[in-house]
């Protein structure tokens, strides 16, 4: 407990430390000897003044310079210690390495590949159907669908029925989605050869029609993967704060791509797994992993996805997120709903890092958040300094070398989120709406980092979309 109260100091000094040094680098630059700035009347009534002067090079050199040195140097310990996993073999320390799952199953034939598909569902009788419908239509259809209804107290269970899928009701289950899901992979699990895959998806979340075409071919043309995972896309809908969560998709999805499907978490959208790699966690729980013995899913955990993603990573296990394996889910409608999720992704995320610690497989995700608490810090401090501008001068200046910089930033957002349609390539280029979203989500991160540090307690957040409305649960 003391290790995870330590994160949110660890990364709140580290993202101060990195604003100290950048301004100290500013104060050791000799002072700017600029020109008084030019005056232009625009329209024969607004009298504009423009500065031409850019930083001297030196700042220029140094920020470039830091920034491209921690990019490389997180690229190339993240690649040097996913060719150490992908060499060893050592199934002590890393039981699911390739290596070591080449040669126990050298020779082996597992049989023709299936699917079981579990879909823990807490009353998503909104949804259920829809998600059912996607899976009958899959290319590749799954050998058994079980809806694992967990205290349900709508119609989930009835509609699950009707459609001819199995239902598991949990019993007696207090741990939310990831007890629901051990009640139903203890009974799943046993029976399952190395070719017996199983999916795991969110009830309010639909499949491309070849997802488990796709991930079945890929597990089949490589025995050492042990996961494939979805790239996620938002529902369409939710007015303007719904094309804002699609454009952070969107980019995400672009960024796997560009990683060739190299995995960052397994999304709980939709992520087919082999039977050992989670027979492997549940057997690891309690001394290499964290968690009860014989639990696949840590019920202690605030982002169950996110965890045992840093669980299989740990075990040395290969993963991808191919480009052909997309989801759609469903969006958050309100402002209320998104802060109670994304508060929950950043506070689950901080947990496991003070669970898990300082370790080659999680140092990749320490850079991540440090890198997002500075980011946070310099974003703030940007516009307190341009309000403070604002209100304290008299006339506006203009600095073309910033006015250039904010082009480009502009651009990036449109390119990014090109593929998402005119709607979203609109919304980048009004810049100001998805800036306004940024600083929302800036504020659900430092409201993560403080509870942490402060001790304060975690709640999971149940959102449930109905006809209704949204609805909040703990």
């Amino acid at each position: 407990m003391k290790f995870q109260r330590a994160v949110g100091l660890i990364i709140i000094g580290s993202a101060v430390a990195g604003a100290a040094l950048m301004l100290l680098a500013v104060a050791w630059t000799d002072p700017i000897m600029a020109e008084p700035p030019e005056h232009t009347l625009v329209g024969d009534t607004w009298n504009v003044f423009y500065d031409n002067s850019v930083p001297p090079m030196r700042i220029l050199v140094f920020a470039v310079g830091l920034g491209l040195a921690l990019a490389a140097v997180v690229a190339m310990a993240e690649r040097r210690i996913a060719l150490r996993a992908r060499r060893s073999m050592t199934p002590d320390t890393l039981p699911l390495a390739p290596r070591v799952i080449m040669e126990r199953t050298r020779g082996i034939f597992a049989g023709p590949v299936t699917i079981t598909v579990l879909v823990p569902a807490h009353n998503e009788e909104s949804a259920i159907g829809a998600t059912i419908d996607s899976l009958k239509a899959q290319s590749f259809p799954p050998s058994r669908i079980v809806v694992v209804a967990d205290n349900c107290t709508d119609a989930t269970v009835q509609i699950a029925r009707g459609r001819g899928v199995d239902v598991l009701e949990t019993v007696d289950n207090s741990h939310k989605k990831a007890g629901g899901l051990n009640q139903a992979l203890r009974q799943v699990l046993p029976d399952q050869g190395d070719n017996d895959l199983v999916m795991v998806m969110d009830a309010d979340t639909t499949l491309d029609a070849g997802f488990l075409e796709v991930a079945a071919r890929k597990m089949t043309d490589d025995r050492a993967l042990m996961a494939v995972g979805g790239l996620f896309y938002g529902d369409e809908g939710c007015g303007l704060i719904g094309q804002m969560q699609r454009n952070e998709y969107h980019r995400y999805g672009r960024e796997l791509r560009r990683r060739r499907g190299r995995v960052y978490v397994l999304t709980g959208t939709a992520t087919v797994f082999r039977p050992v790699a989670l027979r492997t966690v549940a057997a690891s729980r309690g001394a290499a992993l964290p968690g009860i013995p014989g639990d696949v899913y840590d019920t202690l955990a605030l982002t169950e996805d996110n965890e045992l993603t840093l669980a299989l990573k740990s075990l040395g296990a290969q993963m991808i997120s191919p480009q052909e394996c997309t989801v759609v889910t469903e969006v958050m409608p309100s402002w209320r709903a998104l802060w109670a999720q994304r508060l929950r992704w950043q506070r689950g995320a901080l947990d496991n890092l003070g669970a898990y610690g300082l370790t080659p497989q999680t140092m990749r995700y320490w850079a991540q958040q440090l890198g997002i608490g500075y980011g946070v810090l310099a974003l703030t401090c940007y516009l307190l300094l341009m309000a403070l501008m604002a209100l304290s001068m008299d006339s506006w200046i203009w600095f073309p070398f910033w006015l250039g910089i904010g082009g480009l930033f502009v651009l990036e957002r449109m390119v990014t989120v090109w593929r998402g349609g005119w709607r979203a390539r609109l919304l980048a280029l009004t810049l100001f709406p998805e800036l306004g979203y940024a600083m929302f989500l800036n504020v659900v991160y430092v409201r993560g980092v403080l509870d942490i540090a402060l001790g304060r307690e975690a709640a999971w957040k149940h959102i449930v979309q109905t006809d209704a409305g949204v609805k909040v649960s703990d």
